[in-house]
């Protein structure tokens, strides 16, 4: 299930957090890559403990947390630290799938259910660069507005196509959901929307609270807290 998540980040925000990040200094990107990625990862990344990556980290975690398709989608248990990545020209990430265990800097562990891309750079910034997303339909190219972002399983296949002009600015970071398996969210996030829209069609029907309850008894079963 991939979900594009609108409008995380204003455009004073992506501006503001745009010149922080063009200001500090970038490391190589592996210091964060497996044995297997390390081989395919070519791009420059802000070092993790960072004080510009701290504050737009929590930043970006505040204004997801007010997104109710973010929350309805991922049901987070809990968020690793977003980390921030450049791509300039002639930079790439191979095929790959992301580690199933992270551990933050003086953290404990966090399992990957989710991966979380969200774009800084516009897309007429810089060519090429799509995030590719495999998954049982094909593959999916992904190149959004600065201040969106992408969801999709972590287990997914995945890429950065080479960038050919400009930079490619990003956050990207990892969810643990309350519920571990994808198929048991996606039902969990069609069951919430279809609630919603009844609810906003028709508020007074009885079906609102019956449906609600399924979905609340649905979550009480499947959830790992």
């Amino acid at each position: 299930m991939l979900i594009e998540i609108p409008h995380v980040l204003t455009p004073d925000a992506v501006r503001d957090a745009r010149a922080q990040l063009d200001g500090t200094s970038w490391v190589d990107g592996r210091v964060t890559a497996g044995p297997q990625s390390a081989q395919v990862k070519d791009n420059e990344q802000l070092p993790e403990d960072h004080p510009v990556a701290r504050a737009l980290g929590r930043l970006i975690i505040e204004s997801l947390q007010r997104h109710p398709l973010f929350m309805s989608a991922a049901l987070p248990l809990r968020v690793f630290p977003p980390l921030f990545n450049r791509y300039g020209e002639g930079r790439s990430f191979g095929n790959h799938v992301d580690n199933a265990i992270r551990y933050a800097a003086g953290g404990s562990p966090l399992r990957t259910d989710l991966s979380l891309t969200l774009f800084l750079a516009e897309p007429n910034e810089y060519d090429g660069g799509e995030l590719m997303v495999e998954d049982t339909y094909g593959v999916h190219a992904v190149k959004l507005p600065a201040g969106h972002a992408i969801l999709y399983p972590s287990t997914s296949l995945h890429h950065v196509r080479p960038v050919t002009r400009g930079a490619r600015v990003a956050s990207f970071f990892w969810i643990q959901s309350m519920i571990r398996h994808d198929g048991d969210r996606a039902l969990l996030f069609d069951l919430d929307a279809a609630i919603q829209r009844l609810a906003a069609d028709t508020p007074e029907h009885p079906a609102v609270v019956s449906l609600t309850g399924v979905y609340h008894n649905l979550l009480r079963r499947w959830a790992e807290m």
